[in-house]
């Protein structure tokens, strides 16, 4: 049950993320939930190891600053997400770290409400 609460919570933040940033855009509604599950598979087949390779490539410093690390991986991942479907645009690279930022803060804040809540 615990999975598919933080699907639609992630589904939710994606839908508020394309409704505040103008350079995010969803095709509707039902499409966030599609998005939110490919961006969660992706993010977690390549996730990590972008984050390694990030983390070797700076010589530990990506582990160091892990959260703007994990801003721009999941940046990267959104870029993919929006490559992988037409039911996403985003229209840059800028727009996908904001909307990295902004799915990060709503997807913690709805987990931690689902959390409280039940």
């Amino acid at each position: 049950m615990s999975f598919f609460l933080s699907w639609l919570v992630m589904a939710l933040a994606v839908w508020l993320t394309a409704t505040i940033l103008p350079g995010v855009h969803v095709k509707n509604l039902p499409s966030t939930l599609i998005i939110a599950a490919i961006f969660g598979v992706l993010n977690f087949l390549l996730g990590w190891l972008f984050f390694t390779v990030f983390t070797i490539a700076t010589l530990g410093l990506a582990w160091l600053f892990a959260v703007v690390t994990r801003i721009i991986i999941d940046a990267i991942i959104l870029k993919m997400t929006d490559a992988t479907t037409d039911r996403l645009k985003i229209d840059g690279f800028g727009w996908a770290v904001g909307a990295a930022v902004m799915i990060s803060v709503l997807g913690s804040l709805g987990e931690y409400a689902v959390k409280a809540i039940f």
